[in-house]
């Protein structure tokens, strides 16, 4: 049985194939553009922030700014979107404005076996800032079906299709450049997504999104977002989220009017398990990691690029290493001195983690050295100024407008 499915798939993906490269022979329409976030898992990131810069400066065009989702998530995301233009990914409808958009604008890879048209102007946002090893940089890939040759192979491969890279810092484009063998132009914008961080960090936005996203204006939020290890998977595509601290000593810790919120890594599928603190723990895996930002009055974690984007909030962070020296020296390895160089405390166990909680709490969530952080966020986040979304569009020339 499972051989006839591998067979059908087979046939699938080459009749599509054969179907994509007909297809990519047609002309393009100037003003359609198809917007991927995460190989199609939501409305989010860079994209959404792209697309709603779109939507706002050239409202005639709306009607051709497309997003291609996974099927699953197709009837929830289209309730939650009314407005948008969603289709599903790989049906009739995505691979014709596939094929027919002048831009395509994703945060992840497309598998290169899909073609683009020659017409198309690939826009590649990306999706962080870099502190682990990235494609040719990584000495060992530990992902489920992948050797490091193939990974690498079709990494470079993609890269090359991309016309434009966005960087968010010089940094990560001196690391892109070397890492992914990019070498067409690179958007020295900031990243899109934070823009809002910058337009809507006023207390009354900020109290306005805490009542809609927890309930209370009032409550302050300690955000726990760690990223997934490419070792610990499920299956392909698939992760677990782990606990590596005691769930009831963290709320006894917090005062009654703070809550938890946990975000996991896109790519963690666990259901996470928060019996008994259900009024005081929420999981969000929907939300746009900018409004989580904006509520969060303390962020806790680990190695993510969460790190580089909420410094632009200048707001404590802790980071909850438990696996450092195995993450740091068999897994992934650092771009940068993480003992020295991190805009907050390291805390590698369970009674470490309380005790920073703890004083935190003493000092009313307290940025505890603001020095180190702004030496952090100078060389991170400066070119943050809250037009970068504006600044893509008008760079790749999307409604005629070139600068």
């Amino acid at each position: 049985m499972n051989s006839l499915k591998k067979t059908i798939k087979i046939w699938i993906r080459y009749g599509l194939i054969g179907l994509n490269s007909i297809l990519t022979l047609l002309p393009t329409n100037e003003k359609r553009v198809l917007f991927e976030s995460f190989n199609g898992k939501g409305l989010t990131d860079n994209p959404k922030a792209i697309y709603d810069q779109m939507v706002n400066d050239f409202p005639d065009a709306t009607g051709q700014l497309f997003w291609g989702v996974k099927g699953q998530l197709y009837g929830d995301l289209t309730r939650k979107y009314p407005e948008a233009k969603i289709v599903k990914r790989w049906s009739l409808k995505w691979i014709w404005i596939s094929a027919t958009a002048k831009f395509w604008i994703f945060n992840s890879r497309m598998p290169t076996w899909w073609k683009k048209n020659k017409r198309t102007v690939y826009v590649q946002t990306w999706h962080g800032t870099p502190l682990k090893h990235l494609a040719l940089d990584m000495e060992q890939v530990k992902l489920p079906g992948n050797s490091r040759e193939k990974y690498l192979t079709e990494f470079v491969k993609e890269a090359q299709r991309w016309d434009y890279l966005i960087a968010a810092n010089q940094y990560s484009e001196t690391i892109f450049k070397r890492a992914f063998k990019f070498q067409n132009v690179f958007l020295e914008t900031g990243y899109p997504r934070n823009d809002v961080l910058i337009q809507k960090s006023t207390v009354t936005d900020v109290k306005n999104l805490k009542r809609r996203m927890v309930g209370n204006p009032n409550l302050r939020v300690i955000t726990y977002a760690p990223t997934w290890r490419e070792d610990d998977f499920i299956s392909v595509g698939h992760y677990h989220f782990r606990w590596h601290f005691r769930l009831e000593k963290i709320m006894n810790a917090l005062p009654d009017d703070t809550i938890l919120l946990i975000r996991p890594h896109y790519l963690v599928t666990d259901k996470i398990d928060i019996s008994g603190f259900e009024d005081r723990v929420i999981i969000d895996s929907e939300s746009d990691m900018n409004e989580i930002y904006l509520i969060t009055d303390v962020m806790i974690t680990d190695y993510s690029s969460v790190m580089f984007d909420f410094s632009i909030l200048k707001r404590p962070m802790l980071f909850f290493a438990y696996d450092l020296d195995y993450y740091r020296d068999d897994l992934r390895g650092f771009y940068f001195d993480y003992y020295t160089e991190l805009p907050g405390p390291i805390v590698q166990n369970e009674d470490e983690l309380l005790e920073q909680i703890r004083s935190l709490v003493k000092t009313d969530f307290k940025e505890p050295d603001p020095k180190r952080f702004n030496q952090f966020a100078e060389r991170f986040v400066s070119w943050e100024k809250g037009t970068a979304a504006k600044q893509v569009i008008q760079k790749v020339g999307y409604g005629g407008i070139v600068k």
